[in-house]
């Protein structure tokens, strides 16, 4: 009988009425091979989580990055179970999204008005708006993920459904190359509107660029919009804008924001967002009280105690200690590790034998048979403790040592229980 059999199950079941089985990519089968992943989820408590056979697992996905403070939390679940007995959503606007949204401008560094939505996409898509309304422009610089929405989404591989009228006015620049952004905003003079950007994903900033992304936009009257959906609540209480020091006109947050409950927001300078005043930007669900309830706990949380820093020494020792492993077991050329603790990435390099998708997959193979739920990266949460990191770095040790074996013996696809993964698509 199969680990996973009941998940497997439960997969047949979702796609005869689901496409993939699931409503999200990023925890569909593209992502968890069949056969050798746990497919659903019965439970989640701290920072560990239990699948449909039962079988437990210290999450290092921690819902997409979404759970910055653990699941369950005591606090949290207490000020939602209080929100639910006065009502989900009335009629008029209830006084949590003031609250809220006081804590957003008290510590995020460029929120002098915020609006919120229900993911990050919703942000994103009303920050570009924001921007095309404010300079009369029309054309958006990315560098990153921005979300599934047209002016985005067709701006990479998966672009089927867009129009091609709209993917010309998305144009790509590099991270770390600030000659490639300056030579888009040569080549379309006064045509961009926005700069939409992660501060940081898988390397840090270098040889100040995102100072001479700052003074670039400011120089062609350009709107700098920081996507700190994964960022924010992670680097630091005010995201990675104040981590950096480096302050954009219009920012956007989620993930994090409530720990999980459906939340995000848009804020920015006062002069830019009153243009939500003339816009379009509504939805009956952006002043949901439970996510805003969930909010308020978070953000009250962040200005008790520097939760960022905890966040960042639990990433550090655990990539510490990862590192080592890694060196252990001789496979540096092939696997190294780098991002901001709190976000840290797995790079892959193939061998002369192996594919990057080849050793990704059986990495995740052995990986979720010791109990650590993984993808491509360690995205911990406040709850992640001693114990925890215990399982973790003898799930790695274990893990990388048969990598290690198999590589050297060529019998990798022979111990792969599964056909290799297929990457749906890059953006960072």
């Amino acid at each position: 009988m199969s680990r996973y059999s009941n998940s497997e199950k439960q997969l047949a079941i979702a796609e005869s009425v689901i496409p993939l089985g699931s409503q999200t990519f990023s925890k569909s089968r593209t992502q968890y091979p069949v056969g050798i992943s746990p497919l659903y989820a019965k439970k989640a408590k701290g920072a560990r989580i239990q699948d449909l056979d039962g079988n437990w697992y210290v999450d290092l996905v921690n819902s997409l990055a979404a759970i910055t403070i653990g699941y369950g939390d005591k606090e949290i679940s207490k000020a939602v179970k209080k929100q639910l007995s006065k009502g989900v959503i009335y009629s008029l606007p209830g006084t949590l999204e003031a609250e809220v949204a006081s804590l957003l401008v008290e510590l995020v560094p460029s929120a002098e008005l915020v609006r919120f939505g229900k993911n990050g996409t919703d942000a994103t898509s009303a920050a570009v708006r924001l921007a095309r309304a404010h300079t009369g422009r029309d054309l958006i610089a990315v560098c990153g993920y921005h979300g599934w929405q047209d002016w985005y989404i067709g701006s990479t591989t998966r672009d089927k459904g867009v129009p091609t009228s709209t993917k010309s006015l998305t144009k790509s620049f590099k991270f770390n190359e600030i000659s490639s952004l300056s030579e888009l905003i040569s080549k379309f003079p006064q045509q961009f509107a926005a700069v939409i950007m992660e501060p940081m994903n898988i390397s840090f900033p270098e040889r100040n660029f995102l100072q001479d992304v700052r003074k670039l936009c400011d120089d062609n009257g350009i709107i700098l919009i920081y996507d700190e959906t994964i960022t924010g609540f992670r680097f630091a209480s005010g995201g990675a804008q104040e981590f950096f020091d480096v302050i954009p006109d219009l920012s956007t947050f989620g993930k994090g924001l409530a720990n999980g409950f459906p939340l995000s927001a848009v804020v920015g300078k006062c002069q830019i967002m009153k243009e939500m005043e003339e816009i379009f930007f509504s939805g009956t669900f952006g002043g949901e009280l439970l996510s805003l309830a969930a909010a308020k706990v978070v953000l009250e949380k962040h200005k008790k105690v520097n939760i960022a820093a905890i966040l960042t020494e639990k990433g550090e020792n655990l990539r510490n200690e990862v590192e080592s492993i890694i060196k252990e077991k001789n496979l540096e050329k092939i696997l190294s590790l780098s991002g901001h603790p709190t976000w840290v990435f797995l790079n892959w390099a193939p061998t002369d034998t192996y594919s990057v998708d080849e050793l990704k997959t059986f990495f995740m193979q052995e990986m979720f048979q010791k109990g650590v739920l993984i993808l491509n990266a360690h995205n911990i949460s406040l709850a992640f403790g001693r114990k925890e990191l215990q399982i973790v770095l003898k799930a790695y040790s274990e893990t990388l040592q048969k990598l290690s074996e198999v590589i050297a013996s060529q019998t990798l696809r022979e111990k792969l229980n599964v056909e290799p993964l297929v990457p749906l698509f890059k953006v960072r």
